[in-house]
């Protein structure tokens, strides 16, 4: 009775206050994803999600918003009650509108308070028609600077990262390769193999089947080790250009003020959860890799993305379309 009495208590002072984590959560969780189903961020939360709400006794309710490249659904938990029912689930997005758009409704950093990192990945490739002369990383940068402005790549759009990286690429090579934007990722790859484009970037679920079977040759992927599902496939680093990192880190957010010890009873829950061998596995076979943390490494990380991707993004004039 004693218990009842407390959980009733609590759940009357939510109005007014959050509960202590002690007694949080006493309700389910929404997670908002600024994507629709299926995907990058959308994959991460429904990874965990029934493992996360076993070990934190609550549902997690995971609230597609997509729309405005994410801003719809950061804004939403910018603006939420800071009580650890509402969380963020963030991707690059989040280091990338700041720059992308003439104005956010939010603070990527002073508007959000860190629950911790979840996962990290580097699928961005980098691919060639099988008839362009190139064969490596190193011969394309030449190729390129004899050639500056004549040759064109493409990527599913302005402002994804496959484009941003590419972006990386020329500011760091001292090169001047063409963007052609298409409407996704897979339009891009395909205009690649028709000769259409002599270049591409994209994902590497986009463009392992066309590079299997010949219709695509992979020059290089932006990971700080090869992947496992294209192991033949050289990192930046391996072919001569270290700088050039595409690491791509998800994580959760809370509101900013968000007590506390409820912070910490999500990041604990969650770190418990990448814990689990099967969760591993499901990251693994996406090509990504769990990534425990605290929420001062996960703030570490946004502040260090902001920096790096702004300057690339800078430097490069992109804007989102």
């Amino acid at each position: 009775m004693r218990f009842r009495a407390l959980t009733g208590t609590c759940l009357i002072a939510l109005a007014a206050a959050p509960c202590t984590a002690q007694t949080y959560p006493v309700q389910p969780t929404r997670a908002v994803v600024g994507y629709a189903a299926g995907g990058g961020a959308d994959g991460m939360i429904r990874a965990i999600s029934n493992e996360l709400a076993e070990t934190l006794g609550q549902p997690i309710i995971i609230d597609n918003r997509p729309g405005g490249g994410t801003v719809i659904a950061t804004k939403i938990v910018a603006d939420a009650k800071p009580d650890g029912y509402t969380i963020y689930v963030a991707d690059p997005a989040i280091y990338f509108n700041p720059f992308l758009l003439a104005k956010v409704p939010y603070d990527a950093v002073r508007d959000f308070a860190p629950i911790g990192p979840v996962s990290s990945s580097s699928t961005s490739m980098l691919v060639v028609h099988p008839s362009f002369p190139a064969k490596t990383v190193k011969e394309l940068v030449t190729l390129a600077r004899s050639q500056p402005g004549k040759l064109n790549y493409a990527s599913g759009g302005n402002g994804t990262l496959p484009h941003v990286l590419t972006e990386m690429m020329k500011y760091e090579a001292k090169i001047n390769l063409v963007h052609v934007p298409y409407k996704s990722t897979g339009l891009a790859v395909y205009a690649a193999t028709s000769g259409e484009v002599p270049i591409a970037a994209g994902g590497l679920f986009a463009v392992k089947g066309l590079a299997e079977s010949g219709k695509l040759r992979p020059l290089a992927i932006a990971s700080n080790k090869r992947s496992p599902l294209m192991p033949q496939v050289p990192t930046f680093a391996e072919a001569g250009w270290p700088q050039i990192d595409g690491a791509s880190y998800r994580g959760l957010l809370a509101p900013a003020n968000t007590p506390r010890e409820v912070i910490l009873r999500l990041n604990a829950a969650t770190n418990k959860v990448l814990g689990i061998p099967a969760v591993r596995t499901r990251f693994t076979e996406t090509g990504s890799d769990v990534l425990p943390g605290t929420p001062e490494d996960y703030g570490k990380i946004i502040r260090a993305e902001l920096d790096k991707w702004g300057k690339v993004i800078k430097a490069a004039g992109i804007k989102a379309e």
